[in-house]
């Protein structure tokens, strides 16, 4: 495929999306499009084998987001005209190649010149002719998908830690022939026409383009006898169980990567990486501020009057609290270092709230000392609405 060929490939379109879509809603449609047309769930379907090509290939220019910057000034240049694109093609012969207009050279245009900023350079992250020769990105070894994935926990396993098996089912590396594609006993050669390049140089008038080989796909490899289990991907679904060690004081929604977990890449690829999103269910004593552990302790009004020593649980024990005495209702008492425990540096702190319980029913001895106790309080000169909305 030349280079004009493929920036008028419209990789949006391809993935279903418009040309302002977030990187959440391409990896959705990337995703949903490349489940529906995977070779192995399509064995023998040729127009979903290539529907699959289509959108990977358009998914790994539009999830990058250098790469898909450079697409899109790319395209709006060409379709500006402003390098002798006529009728919806590149036109050769514009400007100083024989017409009427200005002169310019085609070195300057490319990059070849010498020059800094040529089209050359603004290519070169997808075409690879900005300077440095690097093998093109059509030949790389396809790296498979990352994949993501939920599991959920206990308040107190999220603070503490924990090591949790997670069962997956997903595209993984072929047990058959370990990735290669090849049969058990052969071996993927090197292809004739490209010597293992994967793409082919051929020129256009005043133009060299590289290309992916026809003959192998752009892999640099043909495989004459496919592994019969993978069709000759190197790629199987298959359920496997990996073990996650979640570390301690991760939080609701908090995402966990697991590097070369994810989808196993075609042909010995690596993989792609596993997400793990963590919910974390709410705990019936503990509640949760950043690094901070939160509690509500129910008190008496004497407690508070007088002061005491409250019994606090915390997460590996219970803790002394005092209480001062003409402590408020709802008033927050603050225990450095007893908060959620972090995987580096020092941990939270255990903000303790004080809530007065106040009795549904009192015999007739608590009756009469209440009320002995409010004549004494009156009497004592204390009024609880003094100065209050006017009083």
């Amino acid at each position: 495929m030349s280079q004009r060929e493929w920036i008028e490939k419209d990789f949006y379109k391809e993935l279903g999306v418009s040309s302002s879509a977030t990187a959440d809603e391409i990896k959705k449609a990337y995703r949903k499009l490349a489940r529906d047309n995977h070779p192995d769930a399509n064995p023998g379907n040729a127009s979903a084998e290539e529907k699959f090509k289509a959108v990977s290939e358009a998914h790994a220019v539009l999830a990058d987001p250098a790469k898909r910057a450079e697409y899109d000034e790319a395209r709006r240049l060409f379709a500006s005209g402003g390098f002798g694109r006529q009728g919806g093609g590149f036109n050769p012969n514009a400007g100083g190649f024989g017409g009427g207009g200005q002169t310019f050279d085609v070195g300057d245009i490319f990059g070849q010149g010498g020059g800094d900023g040529g089209i050359g350079d603004l290519f070169g992250g997808l075409f690879n002719r900005g300077g440095t020769q690097q093998r093109p990105a059509g030949t790389r070894p396809r790296r498979g998908s990352d994949v993501e994935t939920e599991t959920t926990l206990g308040f107190r396993e999220a603070t503490q830690g924990v090591t949790v098996p997670l069962r997956l089912t997903s595209p993984s590396s072929c047990t058959t022939c370990h990735g290669s594609g090849a049969k058990p006993g052969t071996s993927p050669r090197v292809c004739p026409r490209c010597n293992g390049a994967g793409v082919v140089n051929r020129n256009q008038g005043a133009f060299g383009f590289s290309e992916p080989c026809d003959d192998c796909r752009g892999t640099g490899s043909i495989i004459d006898d496919p592994c019969a289990d993978c069709r000759g991907t190197g790629v199987q679904n298959r359920t496997r169980t990996i073990t996650v060690r979640v570390p301690p004081g991760v939080s609701d929604g908090q995402k966990i990567r697991l590097a070369g977990q994810g989808e196993a890449g075609l042909r010995g690829a690596p993989s792609g990486d596993l997400y793990v999103t963590v919910r974390v269910r709410p705990d019936k004593v503990f509640g949760r501020t950043g690094d901070d552990l939160t509690v509500t302790v129910p008190v008496s009004y004497g407690e508070l009057v007088l002061g005491t020593t409250l019994s606090v649980p915390t997460l590996d024990g219970r803790v002394g609290v005092k209480v001062p005495p003409g402590t408020v209702d709802g008033r927050v008492l603050r225990v450095r270092g007893r908060g959620v425990p972090k995987k580096t540096g020092n941990p939270g702190d255990l903000m303790v709230t004080v809530k007065v319980a106040v009795p549904q029913k009192l015999d007739d001895p608590a009756t009469d000392a209440l009320k002995t106790y409010l004549a004494a309080e009156k009497a004592s000169g204390f009024d609880p609405r003094a100065g209050w909305a006017g009083a």
